[in-house]
């Protein structure tokens, strides 16, 4: 109750400041006035000249006035007389105060030398807008204005300041409260409502709608068409596809779709314990190689290649050297001695011999 009171005390509030004024000097004039507002209506050029007039609703005489006097005024604790220009101000309007008002100028004679009518209309201003908008299945977006306390609400829209082209819709037109936007369309939209009292407008900058699909922090899964800046929901896009909807068929646009999946582990996290048995049989196969040539360096150390190699035998070199000095005697079965003969048990060694020198042995005659 107190929410709707401080409601009316601000709509009063908003409709008391709402002034309007009115030219009725030419027959059949339109004049309106804003509910709790003024109105400020021009009868007359002044009333100079005028010896009587009288302003009256049907039968109603609300003002009447001779020379520079008000006779009678039916607005009198809210309206106000100014002779020099001709005009009447009334304040607080309300809705009783619409209807169709009739002026007549009346000489001295008492006869009507002029007679003209006015319409007044009261209306009650906008006071507020309100702005929706929201993506469509398909990629578009549909957007809404509505308006609160406005009579007789006129609609219409602007981009970038500019009015929207027959391109850039859908559905709808630039008098429509709903319209629905084509895929590709963003930046500023305005929704301006409006009547004769009141002239409200409220903006809001949209973007083009993509298909997001994806797991949120939270656990929520979304799959739908949202507006784009919504796409840092996901932490992974992936390669996006979607439809781009016209007014008569649909056709495909990859570039304004995103799916991602942020709360799946990676794929090493997933096979992590395969990847562990297969690294542990690495490390084991390797161990054992190790091990293996290891090994084999042990045995060919024990080994040498003096193994390789048969022993070398030393001969001397053994002559028969002829003594000059004595007689030759009869030829006896001689014993040969042999030097010693040795058996290298080192690698064969290569010395270079002078081809002049030898080793011999001494050879004794036996007696």
């Amino acid at each position: 109750m107190e929410a709707l009171f401080g409601l009316l005390v601000m709509l009063v509030a908003v409709y008391h400041g709402v002034e309007t004024s009115c030219d009725a000097r030419q027959d059949g004039a339109q004049c309106y006035g804003a509910l709790g507002g003024t109105v400020e209506i021009r009868l007359m050029n002044s009333t100079t000249g005028i010896h009587r007039f009288l302003w009256k609703k049907n039968i109603l005489r609300i003002l009447m006035g001779a020379d520079v006097n008000i006779l009678s005024n039916e607005f009198k604790n809210r309206s106000n007389f100014t002779f020099n220009s001709g005009t009447f101000r009334i304040s607080n309007l309300n809705r009783n105060d619409t209807g169709t008002y009739e002026l007549e100028l009346i000489n001295s004679s008492g006869i009507i030398i002029e007679k003209r009518t006015q319409i007044l209309s009261i209306q009650a201003p906008v006071s507020s807008v309100q702005l929706d908008s929201e993506c469509l299945s398909q990629g578009g977006r549909r957007a809404s204005c509505s308006s609160d306390g406005g009579d007789s609400p006129h609609y219409s829209w602007t981009l970038d300041g500019h009015t929207l082209k027959d391109s850039q819709l859908l559905y709808g037109n630039q008098t429509s409260n709903n319209i629905i936007l084509s895929q590709n369309v963003s930046g500023q939209l305005v929704c301006s409502v409006s009547n004769h009292v009141s002239n409200v407008s409220k903006g809001e900058r949209i973007s083009t709608c993509v298909f997001i699909n994806c797991t949120l922090v939270n656990g929520t899964e979304i799959s739908q068409w949202l507006p784009e800046e919504m796409k840092s929901l996901c932490f992974e896009p992936t390669t996006p596809q979607s439809t781009t909807v016209g007014k008569e068929s649909d056709s495909t646009n990859p570039s304004n779709t995103t799916s991602c999946k942020p709360n799946e582990d990676p794929w090493y996290i997933k096979h992590l314990p395969i990847l562990g048995g297969v690294l542990a049989v690495l490390i084991i196969g390797l161990l054992v190689g190790v091990v293996c040539i290891c090994t084999q360096k042990n045995k060919q150390t024990k080994n040498p290649k003096d193994d390789e190699d048969d022993h070398e035998l030393t001969y001397a070199d053994v002559r028969i050297v002829p003594n000059r000095g004595r007689q030759m005697q009869p030829r006896r079965e001689m014993e040969v001695e042999y030097g010693e003969v040795k058996v290298s048990g080192r690698p064969r060694q290569t010395f270079e011999t002078p081809n002049d020198d030898c080793v011999c042995a001494k050879v004794r005659k036996g007696r």
